[in-house]
């Protein structure tokens, strides 16, 4: 019997590293903002951080696009962010969670291949001398 594997109709991370991570098939060196609705925005933060309140907007921005959930994928560590973050995600009933970038990669890629409205910060943090 030949198997096949389930294609997705939505943009999905393909593989990662500590130091990339692939969507649909192209590597990206630097932090990304993905969703299920088709953005990809390269953001240059290495950080957790180095996240700003202009962040948080776009972010809370995504409601109005459908987005029902954010997942933070804070690098190969959990990393959380400050409370008046989580309290501004809570205000604005949007869905929010902090995972490691690997996790979030694969929760994002089970959530959208299930057809949620999902987006995924990954940050990808710069190599350790």
């Amino acid at each position: 019997m030949k198997l096949q594997p389930d294609q997705m109709d939505v943009q999905a991370v393909t593989a990662y590293s500590k130091d990339w991570i692939a969507i649909n098939g192209e590597k990206h060196f630097e932090s990304l903002l993905i969703s299920s609705e088709g953005q990809r925005d390269p953001l240059g933060l290495l950080k957790p951080e180095h996240l700003t309140t202009s962040h948080l907007e776009q972010l809370i921005e995504l409601k109005g696009k459908g987005i029902e959930l954010v997942l933070l994928g804070s690098g190969q560590k959990l990393k959380f962010l400050p409370k008046q973050w989580l309290t501004a995600f809570h205000n604005a009933k949007l869905g929010f969670e902090t995972m490691d970038t690997p996790a979030a990669c694969r929760t994002y890629n089970i959530l959208a291949g299930e057809g949620r409205k999902v987006a995924a910060l990954l940050l990808i943090e710069p190599p350790t001398a």
